[in-house]
Formats: structure tokens, C-alpha cells, sequence
């Protein structure tokens, strides 16, 4: 029933920006965090940053902090992960996480490939 979909991976150069979606649905999210994560190669999950679904405060991991940043379009359902002065080391596959802020209960989706080269 609640599907996330995360779209826009690619390859880009070191330096470029990308920005990355994840599309929800079947739920109401009003009560969700929305969470991003990421898995470079040969490494353990790590995690990226995440927004409040309903007002939309924001918090990022040190590594990421001043160049990624989170949004979220109500109407489209849509989370974004902006991402701008990509280096190297942020090749990774990202994934989206909604966590319900009431029961606990989290979803995933299946990740988007973000290639970055040097």
C-alpha cells in the first residue's frame, strides 16, 4: 500500500549538482519523518539527513551539511534531495525512509544510483 519511488540518479562529474526525488504514496504523511540514506560502495548504510513532513525542519549529517539540501512539495507528494559540490566519496545508491512519527512503522524504497567522477 505505501510505496516510496526515489528517481534522478545518474552520473555526474565532481563539482556538478543533481537533485533526486522520492515519490510517496499510499499514505498520509503528515505525521512522517522522511529520511534519507545512502550506501557507498562496500560500506554500511549511512545516513544523510531527513525533513518533518508537516513543518518542515530539516537535519543533516556532518558530511553532507552545506551542500545537500532536503524539500518536500506537499502537493506532488514529493521529497527532494538537492545535492550541489559533489565529490567522489558521495557515490552511493540513496535511499528514501518515511518513519511514522505515531506507530514506528517505516518504509523503504528500492534506492537511485548517484555515480560522482572525478
Amino acid at each position: 500500500q505505501v510505496q516510496l519511488v526515489e528517481s534522478g540518479g545518474g552520473l555526474v562529474q565532481a563539482g556538478g549538482s543533481l537533485r533526486i526525488s522520492c515519490a510517496a504514496s499510499g499514505r498520509t504523511f503528515s505525521r512522517y519523518a522522511m529520511r534519507w540514506f545512502r550506501r557507498k560502495p562496500g560500506k554500511d548504510r549511512e545516513f544523510v539527513g531527513a525533513i518533518n513532513w508537516s513543518y518542515g525542519n530539516r537535519i543533516y549529517a556532518d558530511s553532507v551539511k552545506g551542500r545537500f539540501t532536503i524539500s518536500r512539495d506537499s502537493a506532488k507528494n514529493t521529497v527532494y534531495l538537492q545535492m550541489i559540490s559533489l565529490k567522489p566519496e558521495d557515490t552511493a545508491v540513496y535511499y528514501c525512509n518515511a518513519q511514522s512519527r505515531q506507530d514506528g512503522m517505516g518504509y523503504w524504497g528500492k534506492g537511485t544510483l548517484v555515480t560522482v567522477s572525478s
